[in-house]
Order: structure tokens, then sequence, then C-alpha cells
């Protein structure tokens, strides 16, 4: 490793002039923050940033290279105690801030060992894997480099699996309820064998015409003779080891609290997903009072459309009332398009400055989508989930696109993408409370923006807001409070227009992935917060574009910056980071 001279400057004297010591210990925090996040960005070849032709294989995830990530950021996170805060300059301060709670997140996942459980109840390891099957290939360097990646399957599974057996061995693993099923697109894999049926040669069916015939036959036959030697062995063996060993072995509790050293871990995930000093009690709390809100806002709807029957039986009528559902995938799928169209109409009443990325929307793959969200956004794609439709309300669809689409995951994240004049690490890194609550809040100003047609489509979006505030008791409750599965259950049916079996999938992704639910509704109480300070100490000075850019070109952020962002926000007297016209 070559981070050694980073790490003396970072820990040299700060000069003694008044004058120089903000530049002195910028350029120490710089040197310090450029040189870890290089080495950081070399771990992950398979990055969605990395260049497809830079690719180096999969991961090194054994136990030499997870020693060198404790050891790398313990001494970051020393050198970072070194450096006089108060001598850096305002820019800097907002940097460190962001950086340093990276490099403690970082460090707690390697305490915690995170590594020896790379699975939860809608994600892994393979199941990332499988996404550079779907992507967009257009040279030979970058088949050749999916091609590296293919055959260093083998080794990159041995470790995952060594990693999982230790897990195991300690009881530190996803509740083994939450595992049901969760091998079969790894069985679709093995099944499809070395053959142009397995998903991994999907990439190659279709090829660019630039690529020469005979170099598209040589990288047809290379991938065919990989995926027989490497891909399907590798899968083999990990089925076997789910199959046989890991699930069956998986512990039978739900809470994070019964997990090796439990408590500071659940604590640990708080701060990592909520960026605030909050503890499971006062979040329990906040989430019970929310949901009373909503409530009563529910209630108002039902008023509107001449509801007299009460909550329960409204939400049945929702859940299966034919109107609110479609016959086909693809009608599902131009439903959300219509969705975002509408929005694209209304942007620029909304923001001064627009990404310039765009975005697909395709259904969630089928080997993920029975145990998959309602849709997933992010840079450059929307997936929309068309598994049972008669679980994906078309009441619900507008406020999921706005939250997945734009202007949520696939507006803000290409946004911050394509800042200019902040480091990568607040480009390209994702802070839950800041993505999730501004993809939340978002749902809400669909209210502002009229994309909400009828009332079941009000009802739909209090509906997901319930839903998140509801998590906010529901994750707390499981992990910290011991409730049970169906009691998780019983608490989403009685309070939101959630499908049975969302609510099935909801819950179990919950107790796999302790403390992740806590960053929505957090951070958008945050925004939600934000504006309407904004709103009242500016009065008519008050510009929305303005603060949406203002929010915007923080990049990803713990929650308190983005408080600190609304007080220079009117400080500055509503003045945005980007003119308007």
């Amino acid at each position: 490793m070559t981070f050694l001279p980073a790490l003396l400057l970072v820990l040299a004297p700060v000069s003694a002039n008044a004058q120089t010591a903000p530049k002195t210990a910028d350029a120490r925090f710089d040197a310090l923050a450029e040189a870890e996040y290089k080495w950081r960005g070399t771990l992950a070849a398979t990055d969605e940033n990395t260049p497809k032709d830079e690719q180096r294989g999969l991961p090194d995830i054994g136990p030499a290279m997870q020693a060198a990530k404790t050891k790398r950021w313990t001494e970051t996170l020393a050198a970072l105690d070194a450096i006089p805060v108060a001598r850096l300059s305002s820019a800097a301060r907002d940097n460190y801030t962001v950086y340093r709670g990276q490099i403690e997140a970082l460090l707690a996942e390697q305490k915690y060992r995170d590594y020896e459980k790379p699975l939860n109840a809608d994600s892994s390891f393979w199941i990332d894997l499988g996404y550079a099957s779907r992507a967009t290939y257009r040279t030979e360097d970058e088949y050749r480099g999916y091609l590296k990646q293919l055959a260093d399957i083998p080794r990159y599974f041995d470790q995952n699996i060594a990693n999982m057996r230790a897990g195991l061995k300690r009881g530190f693993t996803p509740p083994q309820v939450t595992l049901q099923g969760r091998d079969i697109g790894v069985a679709e894999v093995v099944k499809a064998g070395g053959t142009e049926a397995s998903p991994f040669y999907a990439p190659f069916k279709t090829m660019p015409a630039t690529i020469p015939a005979a170099t598209q036959a040589a990288l047809r036959a290379e991938a065919l003779r990989v995926i027989a030697s490497a891909v399907v062995p590798g899968h083999a063996k990990l089925l076997a080891f789910l199959r046989d060993e890991y699930i069956p072995g998986a512990r039978k509790t739900l809470a994070a609290y019964d997990m090796p050293d439990g408590r500071a871990y659940y604590t640990s995930k708080i701060a990592e997903y909520v960026t605030r000093d909050l503890t499971a009690e006062q979040i329990h709390a906040i989430g019970l009072a929310e949901v009373a809100k909503i409530r009563a806002r529910m209630d108002t709807v039902m008023q509107a459309v001449k509801w007299q029957k009460g909550l329960p039986a409204f939400l049945n009528y929702l859940r299966t009332d034919p109107q609110f559902y479609v016959k086909t995938p693809q009608a599902l799928l131009d439903r959300a398009a219509w969705t975002a169209k509408e929005f694209d109409g209304k942007a620029a009443q909304w923001f001064g400055r627009l990404p310039r990325a765009r975005f697909a929307i395709e259904p969630v793959p089928a080997e993920l989508a029975p145990f998959y969200t309602g849709g997933r956004g992010g840079p450059g794609i929307y997936l929309v989930n068309t598994y049972d439709l008669p679980s994906r309300p078309l009441y619900s669809l507008p406020a999921l696109t706005l939250h997945e689409s734009a202007p949520g995951h696939a507006w803000q994240m290409p946004f911050a993408m394509e800042l200019e004049g902040l480091p990568d690490y607040r480009r390209d890194t994702y802070i839950s409370a800041y993505g999730e609550g501004w993809a939340l809040y978002c749902e809400a100003l669909g209210e502002d923006m009229g994309i909400y047609h009828t009332p079941y489509e009000t009802f739909g979006m209090l509906s997901y807001q319930m839903w998140r505030a509801a998590r906010l008791v529901v994750d707390t409750g499981l992990h910290a409070k011991g409730w049970t599965r169906e009691q998780a259950q019983a608490f989403l049916r009685d309070n939101t227009a959630l499908s049975n079996h969302e609510i099935t999938t909801e819950v179990d992704r919950y107790i796999a992935w302790p403390g992740q639910a806590l960053s929505y509704y957090m951070g958008e109480l945050t925004f939600l917060a934000g504006r309407a300070k904004a709103e009242k100490a500016l009065g008519a000075k008050f510009d929305i574009r303005a603060f949406h850019d203002a929010m915007l070109s923080l990049g990803s952020v713990p929650l308190p910056m983005v408080d600190a962002r609304v007080d220079r926000f009117i400080a500055e007297g509503g003045k945005g980071p980007y003119p308007l016209k």
C-alpha cells in the first residue's frame, strides 16, 4: 500500500501563522481524503462508476483484505482526529463532516464484520453480480472486462461462502424466515448450464456492429466456455451451501438485539442510516406520533369520497376492487411512464437546474420480482415490479414513480454526479437518510405539483407516507422491542393500503436489514421542516426552485448538514446556487 506518505502529511505540524492555517488545514484534510477515496475505489472493480473496459475482476473480500480495510480506516480516523477542524475553511468543514461520517460507517461495518452477512431479504452479492449481465457493452474491451468478472466468480463466491460460514458459526445471519426461496436465482443459473439460455450470456446475443463478426464469434465462444467452466460451477457450489448449510442453520430469532453484540450493532446502524444522535426509543416515539398525524389526513380523504365504513373496510376495498389494478405488466409500465412524463412537463416550475441524465423504465427481473419491492430507481433506471399484478395498485403508482424516478432517485443521484466543485465522495456515494429522505419528500411534493388527480391517488400517497412513518415503529419494534413478525405485519396491515404480498416482503426486508428502513421518514422530516422554516423566514422572497436547487447541490450529506444549508439559504435571502430564469 502507498498511503503512508499521505498520512505523514496529514500528521504534520500546523503552522502558527493564522493567515496560512486554514489553507494548511485544508491541504492536510484534502490529501488524506483524496488518497483514501482513491484507494477505496480500487476495492470494488464492479462499481457502476468504473468504466467497463477497466474492470479488474471481482472484489477481494478475503481475510487479508478485511484486515487491510480495518487498518486503513482506523488510521484514517486517527488522522482525521488530528486535523484542527476549527481551522478548516467553511467548505472544507462541510467536506470533513461528510467524509468523517463515511469513514465511521465503514469502520463500524468492519468492527461488526458485516461482510459475514452479505445478503438480506431482497439483496445479495449474487444478485448484485447479476446486474452486470443486464448492462450494455459497446467495445471488445468492455466485453473482455465482463468475461474477466465471470471467470472470477468461483474465487469470489468461495470468499463469500467462507465469510458466511464464519457468520453462521457465531449466529450473525439474516433470520431464517427471511431467506426462504431466496436461492431461486442461483438455481436458475445452474439449470441453464453453459448454454445460451444462461442469463450471463445475454449481453452476447446482440452485439454492436462495430465489433467485427469474427471477433463477435470468438467472444461468444469464450462466453460459453467461461459460463460452463466458472459461472455454473460457482453457482452450483453456492446453491449447495445455501440449501444444505446456510438456510437450515440461519438463526431463528428476528431482532438485531439477538445477534452478537446486538445492541451496539443496532445503535451503529441507527447512526449510519439516520445520521442523528437518536435512540431506538426516541425514533419509535416519533413514528407513533407521525402515524397518528397521517391517520387524521386519511380520515379527511375518506370523507371526501363519502366512505363511512371505517379505515379497515376502506383498506380492504382498495386492496380488492378491480378498478385499482391493471391486467397486464405492460399496462403497469405504461401508467408509470405517464406519470414520469407528466412530471417532465412540470419540472421547470419546481427546479432551477435539471440533470442532464435520463432514465429507462423496465420491469424488475423475473428472478428477483417475487421478493422485491414495488419499484426501485437510480441513475439511468426505474424498475417497476410487474409480478403479482393484484398487489400493484394504481392509486400508489404516482407516488412510487415520483420516489423512484424523477424527481426522486433517478433525478437526485445523477444531479449529484453532475455537480462541479465537490469532491467525488460527495458526488458518487449515497447516504440513505439524505437520498431516501429526498425521494420520500418528492412523494409529498407531488401533491403540490398536482400529480395526484383523484382522492384515491392522494390516499395512495398518504398510504406511502404512513408506510414510511410506520417503518420507524416497526423497525425499532422488531429490533429493539421484541416484536414478532406477525405483529409487524399487523401494524402495516392496519395502517396502510399496502397489499398483503407487499406487507410480507417489506417486513422481511426490515427484519433482514436492520436500521435501513429508518432513513426514509427521518430524512423527509428534515426536508419538510427545512422548507417550512425557509418559507416562514423569507415570505415573498421564497422561491421553491432555489430551495430545491440548494438542497440538491449538497450532494449526499448527513441530515444536520441539510439543517445548516437551510439556515444559510435563509441568511442569504433565499438565493439559490444557480441563476433562475
